[in-house]
């Protein structure tokens, strides 16, 4: 009988149940195989391309992995010739190590004991909920810009310019709340964009949304504090509100975006986190309604709301809506906005607008806390704001993702008619294609990166305590798909779906045929 291979010993592993990511999972396959003498001293690991082929993922994954085996020393990395296991610790020599170990420890615990043993409960809220392998970018990965719509000659041009430039002030930390001039020139820009009442000394420059949801969390509320969620929700803001100790309320979502019940009203909240304008991941759009619902609700329980405007700039039909911040006459909403979205992920710069009786506390929270920095890419941000080009790329790219968002809508029901329905959403970068009743989203989303794309789960994104309410469905992203492939790509995306539900039918008719043999 042959030996197997290192990919069919991995994939043999890999199809078994696990709650883990795949990243993790092949750094700890291999860290094994290596500690085992599975994998001896000397010998070359698979090219990372190959070794993802093999295992039909994606090569970051992968990449990944490997990366933290080279941080750990297991591996090593020859230019020019590749990755291999480290021979400082020989195969008999690794072994016998690992048999000691073995032999004298008094119990193994669980898998999930000996990842979680040494954390805190705050730890272990905290990577509950990991949100690496979301990040990554292949087709249809919601959330991530087209990067090719960037202006970078001219962003390089900025940022040369100050950093070239003897300026001490610009290496500094900065002043509390950032760089003045681009807070100048963004509330410039909220006011006449976004309706947002503000002014420069009510904006703070922070690195991201996942940042300014953090410190709302550790200096607006205490620990077992009660905070509404949106259900299905943003899983950064579920992150931040579990890390920090709070209680999170999922609150249900329809078509006209937040919908408390009856029980909701009567509960007291000390933040309310919402996304009104374009509510992710359903995309639906809270009404005047209920905006002036929550306000008056607000007021009344002195509750702080934490209005997430990611992406507005983004609206394919009729004019952008005006903020809720703008409707807010009692002082209660917070406005976070991000650049993640409107330039790209790594820029990691984001903002906050707050009240002004809460300026001089988050000020001194976010130096004390996280000391920002980053003021040469601020200062450059500045006059890229200044100068008018921040606003005509939004514009670029609002017309570029709007002939992406038809494309791809067009496309999927051409190919599967009414076989889903699909969100009706008119801004943003994603929708969502919501699966019959039943469907295991999860496992379609699987199938679906199997082909070297990237679809989420919508059941991922509801909260945990409220899983009988989870509605299945795969939350597409069309801003990083170039507007050329969104046809082929889409077409390969409904085929697999198509097929997926396929299957499951079949399987439901073959135990339904069970069922009724038996009952003969």
């Amino acid at each position: 009988m042959r030996a197997l291979s290192l990919s069919e010993l991995l994939l043999i592993e890999l199809a078994q149940p696990h709650d883990a990511p795949l990243r993790q999972r092949i750094y700890e396959l291999l860290r094994r195989a290596i500690i085992q003498g599975v994998i001896p001293g000397g010998a070359r690991l698979p090219s990372s391309r190959d070794l993802a082929n093999e295992l039909n993922l994606s090569r970051n994954t992968v990449v990944s992995a490997v990366e933290q085996l080279l941080a750990e020393g297991y591996v090593q990395a020859r230019v020019g010739s590749g990755t291999y296991v480290n021979e400082s610790l020989p195969e008999h020599e690794t072994r016998r190590v690992a048999r000691l170990a073995k032999a004298t420890a008094p119990q193994t615990p669980p898998p999930a004991a000996r990842t979680m043993r040494n954390l805190s409960t705050r730890g272990q809220r905290l990577t509950r909920l990991s949100g690496f392998e979301r990040l990554e970018v292949q087709p249809f990965s919601p959330g991530d810009a087209d990067y090719e719509t960037l202006p970078f000659k001219q962003l390089n041009q900025l940022l040369k310019k100050y950093l070239s430039r003897s300026r001490p002030d610009l290496l500094d930390c900065g002043e509390p709340g950032g760089y003045l001039p681009l807070r100048r020139a963004l509330a410039r820009y909220l006011q006449v964009s976004r309706s947002v009442n503000v002014t420069p000394e009510q904006l703070l420059i922070t690195t991201s949304t996942q940042q300014s949801l953090d410190l709302c969390a550790r200096l607006l509320a205490n620990e077992g504090d009660e905070v509404w969620l949106e259900n299905p929700c943003y899983w950064g803001a579920q992150l931040a509100v579990e890390a920090a100790g709070l209680r999170p309320r999922p609150i249900a979502v329809d078509d006209d975006g937040i919908r408390p019940s009856d029980n909701d009203w009567l509960s007291h909240p000390k933040l309310i986190y919402v996304t009104p304008s374009n509510q992710y991941p359903s995309g639906a759009v809270m009404s005047l309604e209920r905006r002036r619902q929550l306000l008056d609700f607000a007021s009344s329980r002195q509750a702080w709301v934490l209005e997430d405007d990611y992406d507005s700039e983004f609206r394919y039909e009729g004019r952008p809506l005006p903020s809720l911040q703008g409707m807010d006459n009692q002082g209660q909403v917070i406005y976070l906005g991000t650049f993640s979205k409107v330039m790209y992920q790594g820029v990691r710069l984001a903002y906050m607008v707050v009240p002004t009786d809460l300026v001089g506390p988050m000020r001194t929270g976010l130096y004390d806390l996280f000391r920002p920095g980053q003021l040469a890419m601020q200062a450059a941000l500045a006059e890229f704001i200044e100068d008018g080009q921040f606003e005509a790329n939004i514009r670029r790219m609002r017309v570029t993702y709007g002939e992406r968002r038809a494309q791809l809508l067009a496309t999927l029901r051409e190919c599967m008619g009414e076989r889903v329905r699909i969100s009706h959403s008119n801004a943003g970068m994603t929708m969502v294609i919501y699966l019959p009743e039943g469907s295991d989203d999860k496992a379609m989303a699987a199938a679906v990166a199997r082909h070297q794309m990237t679809v989420r789960a919508l059941s991922d994104y509801y909260l945990a305590s409220e899983q009988t309410q989870r509605r299945a469905g795969l939350v597409v992203g069309y801003a990083y798909v170039a507007t050329a492939n969104i046809e082929p790509w889409a077409r390969t995306l409904a085929a697999l779906i198509l097929s997926e539900l396929d299957s499951a039918a079949a399987l439901a008719r073959g135990a339904q045929d069970d069922r009724t043999s038996r009952t003969r």
